[in-house]
């Protein structure tokens, strides 16, 4: 689950001390690097005065040439208000920074995209809005990072709304790519058909959500959701307005009670919690299980024990197989949004992604391989590909 990396891998690198994390990040894993060379006064005169004000006054007189004639088009800005970082919770904006410049390091690696991270000293949605409807002339895309459920549902609606541009909170939409990808993936290794199974999600913020209604969108028979509370379903009492809605669309048998009850002949766990599971308890599972236990750095089931009763186990982790990872989706969502000049990012758009992944595993698809290595050069290219053909078909291109 999302991009978090372990610091240690069985088979690809040594374990990392602390001491090269700290000298990793020390002055920041970000610097600007100027696209033409100042080496003479001639070069001097174009990028800067005399030379620039020609170009400001073409803009001002034409706004829409700034998409040519300045970066603001193709630049990603990752916000957060540092209250869900990581599993490290709200720890606030300043200590949120490496995390945002990290991802902002990625979209380049990954996606050739510029972006800068922006944190904010403040977790009121409205004042978050504003500050960047008011610095909207400067980005070309907001990738919201990091925001606590369920002010992030919120945050999210409200920014698509205020803004003409590509908005995706890569918490919830990243994770429910790279998962509907993964899930394509092993039932593809199943001869399997996602429409016949049931899938239970253990977690009901940010990235449970979006899985659940990603994975609706894709055609899974039926989804059962549980908070800690257990099963959501309609009746229950004191459901905040996002998880109510769950409730009406999810849980089609009917059930109460706790994780036992969800799984107890399911097809499919999904975990997205810190909650640890008993695995004895996948034994009551459907014949075959798929087993993704996500939750970093200690997912819900250990992988080697799950992997006693389920036909494929994935994790969030990089030292074991199939590691459903972030950096599979958002690099090349983004890519393909702004290449296409998309206004937003549409259900259509992040279930092209999704294929798209599995597609470019398509070849060398088995158990312990259900989607590509976050490390595979493919990807990003073929997600922005897909993803900008969707975006035209769906008509939220400029």
């Amino acid at each position: 689950m999302s991009d978090q990396a372990d610091t240690t891998s069985s088979e690809t690198m040594l374990p990392v001390t602390d001491a090269e994390i700290f000298a990793g990040h020390e002055g920041g894993k970000l610097a600007v690097a100027a696209t033409r060379p100042i080496s003479d006064p001639r070069d001097l005169s174009i990028a800067y005065t005399p030379g620039v004000a020609k170009v400001s006054r073409a803009i001002a007189e034409d706004a829409a040439k700034a998409k040519r004639y300045t970066w603001a088009d193709r630049l990603v800005v990752v916000v957060s208000d540092g209250t869900a970082v990581l599993g490290l919770g709200d720890i606030g904006a300043s200590a949120s920074l490496p995390v945002m410049e990290g991802k902002s390091v990625l979209f380049k690696t990954f996606g050739g995209l510029d972006s800068i991270p922006l944190v904010l000293d403040t977790t009121d949605v409205d004042e978050i809005v504003e500050t960047l409807v008011r610095l909207r002339p400067s980005f070309g895309a907001v990738n919201l990072e990091d925001v606590s459920a369920p002010r992030c549902f919120e945050l999210e609606d409200k920014l698509k709304e205020a803004l003409d541009c590509p908005v995706m909170h890569d918490d919830q939409h990243g994770t429910a790519i790279v998962t509907l990808a993964a899930l394509r993936g092993a039932n593809l290794v199943l001869d399997r058909a996602i429409s016949s199974e049931r899938v239970v999600i253990s977690g009901a913020g940010a990235a449970g959500v979006a899985c659940a209604r990603i994975l609706q969108a894709a055609g899974v028979a039926d989804v059962t959701v549980l908070d800690s509370r257990g099963i959501i379903h309609s009746g229950r009492e004191g459901l905040n307005p996002i998880k109510a809605q769950l409730a009406e669309t999810t849980n089609k048998a009917g059930l109460r009670g706790g994780i036992a009850e969800a799984l107890r002949g399911a097809d499919v766990f999904l975990g997205l919690s810190c909650a640890t599971i008993d695995p004895e308890l996948l034994a009551t599972m459907a014949a075959d299980p798929i087993v993704f236990a996500l939750s970093n750095p200690d997912p819900e089931v250990h992988p080697d024990d799950a992997a006693r009763y389920a036909a494929i186990v994935a994790t969030g982790r990089s030292d074991f197989p199939n590691q459903i990872n972030n950096v599979l989706a958002f690099p090349g969502v983004f890519r393909g949004a702004l290449d296409a000049g998309a206004r937003a990012i549409t259900e259509n758009m992040k279930l092209a992604a999704a294929d798209a992944i599995v597609a470019v595993a398509a070849d060398d698809l088995g158990p312990d391989r259900i989607v590509p290595s976050p490390l595979d050069p493919r990807v990003a290219p073929e997600v922005a590909a897909a993803v900008a053909k969707a975006a035209e078909s769906d008509g939220v291109t400029a």
